[in-house]
C-alpha cells in the first residue's frame, strides 16, 4: 500500500504565502489565486483551511503581532504605551506594505486583543476614567498607523515637477533617519501630551473618574 499523498497545504502555510506576496508585491496583489499559485495548488485548495481573503488578513496580521515583543508590557501605563508603539512599529516596518490591509480591518487577532487589555488594565490602574481608556489607545493606535503607512513612502515623491513652491528644502533634502526622528518626536509628545490630561483629569473632584484619585503614576 502506498503512503498517503503529501498535504501540500496547511493554514499557516497559507498565511506565511499571503504575507510573503504582499512584503513583495504589495497589499493589491493578494488574493486567494495568488496564494494558491504560490504554494502550488489550485484556488479552490485554500477553501478547506480558510473562508476567504478577510481571514488571510486576520492571519498575516496574527503573524506580524506575533514578531511584537509585548510580554513585558506591565509597569506605568506610559511605560506600557511606550513600549506597545515601539514594538508595533518595529512590526510593521519589517512588512510596511501589510499596514493598509490591517488598518482597514477591525481587529480580531487574539494577541492584539490581549495587547489591548493590558494597555486598558495599565491605563485603568493609573486613574484614567473608564470612558477615557479607548480614546487613549486609538489616539496612540492611529498614530502608529500614521507612521507605519510612511514607512513605504518617499518624501521626495512628486517634486520633481515645475512651479512648485519655494521652501521646500526639508523635504527635497529629508535626511535618512528623518521617519525615526518622527516617530520619537510624535510618540515623545504623545504621551508627554496623555499625561497632562491625566493630571488634568486628577484636579477634578474626585479624580474625574467618580472616585478619589490614586497616587500619582507616571
Amino acid at each position: 500500500m502506498g503512503r498517503p499523498p503529501r498535504r501540500l497545504v496547511t493554514r499557516e502555510g497559507i498565511m506565511r504565502a499571503a504575507l510573503a506576496l504582499v512584503d513583495e508585491e504589495g497589499p493589491d496583489a493578494l488574493s486567494a489565486s495568488r496564494v494558491a499559485k504560490r504554494l502550488g495548488v489550485k484556488g479552490p485548495s485554500l477553501y478547506a483551511y480558510v473562508s476567504g481573503r478577510d481571514e488571510i488578513v486576520d492571519g498575516l496580521h496574527a503573524l506580524i503581532v506575533a514578531e511584537m515583543e509585548l510580554a513585558d508590557a506591565t509597569g506605568p501605563w506610559t511605560g506600557v504605551i511606550d513600549l506597545w508603539a515601539r514594538s508595533y512599529r518595529a512590526a510593521f516596518a519589517a512588512h510596511p506594505r501589510a499596514v493598509p490591509l490591517i488598518a482597514s480591518r477591525p481587529v480580531r487577532v487574539p494577541a492584539a486583543l490581549e495587547a489591548y487589555a493590558r494597555a486598558f488594565d495599565a491605563l485603568r490602574a493609573a486613574g484614567w476614567p473608564e470612558e477615557r481608556l479607548l480614546p487613549v489607545v486609538r489616539s496612540v493606535e492611529y498614530f502608529l498607523i500614521g507612521s507605519a503607512l510612511d514607512l513605504d513612502a518617499h518624501p521626495e515623491d512628486g517634486l520633481h515637477g515645475e512651479h512648485l513652491p519655494a521652501g521646500l528644502g526639508p523635504l527635497r533634502c529629508a535626511p535618512p533617519h528623518h521617519r525615526e526622528l518622527a516617530f520619537e518626536t510624535g510618540l515623545a509628545a504623545l504621551i508627554e501630551g496623555l499625561r497632562a490630561t491625566l493630571a488634568a483629569l486628577r484636579r477634578e473632584p474626585g479624580g474625574g473618574t467618580g472616585r478619589a484619585a490614586p497616587p500619582d503614576a507616571k
